[in-house]
């Protein structure tokens, strides 16, 4: 993994997201992806989990979202998985199924170039196409500004905080929610009503 670092570090601090590609995840991009979330998991409280799973756990969830028709995307540079993103049912009951929720990770050498950005909204322009209007952001702490700033610059509100939710590395965390509405949100019924 140190070499893929050096590689994307020589690029400096420099916005890079005119050179990223986004396109769709596929299973063999779960190894990429597992160890991008890994470190997360083992380092930070942008994910409440403490384990990191193993690959095959990603892959029971990476075929879990795309068999629902949600959008899986990962970002590359330089032939390398820098980050990834996806859209996830916001809650397993019936009346939620016009709201998703994001998640979304990148490499730690890879924060502040634009890639967030440019996966995110490729992630809200995905769902835009599909019949969900409603997207749900929610975000470890009130400490993970960066998260919150990319989700607010590409229309996300604020919407509540949920304190001392989560308890990880002895401290414990807050839940930030934020919304945005996708294609026309509520102002008109969804198809199926």
């Amino acid at each position: 993994m140190a070499h893929n670092m050096q590689s994307v570090s020589a690029i400096g601090n420099a916005d890079y997201s005119n050179k990223i590609t986004i396109r769709d995840a596929t299973k063999k991009d779960l190894k990429a992806i597992q160890e991008i979330y890994a470190f997360h998991v083992l380092h930070g409280t942008a994910s409440f989990e403490e384990l990191a799973p193993s690959e095959q756990e990603l892959q029971r969830r990476y075929t879990s979202i795309t068999s629902q028709g949600l959008p899986w995307l990962v970002a590359i540079l330089d032939k390398q998985i820098i980050g990834y993103c996806y859209a996830g049912p916001y809650r397993p009951r019936a009346a939620y199924r016009f709201t998703v929720e994001n998640t979304i990770y990148l490499r730690a050498d890879c924060t502040g170039k634009g890639t967030g950005k440019a996966l995110l909204s490729e992630l809200i322009l995905r769902c835009e196409k599909g019949p969900w209007r409603q997207m749900i952001a929610v975000i470890s702490g009130h400490a993970n500004q960066s998260s919150v700033a990319l989700h607010r610059s590409l229309g996300f509100q604020y919407v509540g905080t949920q304190t001392a939710t989560g308890y990880k590395f002895k401290q414990w965390l807050d839940v930030v929610f934020m919304q945005r509405a996708l294609g026309d949100g509520s102002n008109t019924p969804p198809d199926d009503r």
